[in-house]
């Protein structure tokens, strides 16, 4: 098993929903050993184009933990919350 990391790319619709949804999600993550990485805000695009604003990247131990939280309740209990907050494009990737 190797180590995987989840990408959001994210614009905010509603800055408060957003708030409480991040708010929300470390304590979903934790059951599933993942770690945040990195959080931050696009300052430019240096090549080709991009539509979000800021993004997250949180590292799993596994695909399967990515797979594992994304379908739990506890996360997918915050979904409707996630998309009256924000666009939100989540990827998965191999470390």
């Amino acid at each position: 098993m190797s180590a995987a990391c989840l990408i959001g790319h994210i614009t905010v619709k509603d800055a408060e929903k957003w708030v409480a949804y991040r708010s929300q999600v470390p304590a979903t993550l934790e059951p599933w050993g993942a770690e945040l990485v990195f959080r931050g805000q696009h300052v430019a695009v240096l090549a080709g184009e991009h539509a979000h604003t800021d993004v997250v990247v949180i590292r799993f131990p596994s695909q399967e933990a990515i797979a594992g939280w994304h379908s739990s309740a506890a996360y997918q209990a915050l979904v409707p919350l996630r998309q009256q907050a924000a666009d939100v494009v989540l990827l998965s990737y191999e470390a």
